[in-house]
């Protein structure tokens, strides 16, 4: 075999395994944000009167890797507004952004 296609094959093997990588990376952040969700839906955490904690940090700063991907998730649904910050650094729940994701997942199927 020409070492150029080996050094082809060797290129498209290590591309697939990022891209496989940096999916299931975001299926894991995906699975978090629906527990986050979940969690703030049990509560009843639709206001901010009712807002509830949540970890939003780590818990220690020399745990390093995907451990605890719970802050990212949680910036995820920051950004996305689906999830409120109140002044006193609680959480709780957008109804109206949260039922168009709903409504975008349910088209998605």
């Amino acid at each position: 075999m020409p070492v150029y296609l080996k050094f082809l094959l060797l290129l498209a093997a290590f591309v697939a395994f990022v891209v496989l990588v940096l999916y299931l990376g975001g299926l894991s952040v995906r699975r978090v944000c629906f527990k986050i969700i979940a969690e703030l839906e049990e509560a009843g955490a639709y206001s901010a009167a009712r807002a509830i904690p949540i970890q939003d940090e780590r818990k220690n700063i020399f745990r390093v890797g995907t451990g605890n991907i719970r802050p990212k998730a949680l910036n995820v649904l920051l950004g996305d507004k689906i999830v409120v910050r109140t002044g006193n650094g609680n959480y709780h729940l957008d109804r109206d952004a949260l039922a168009r994701m709903k409504a975008r997942l349910k088209a998605d199927r």
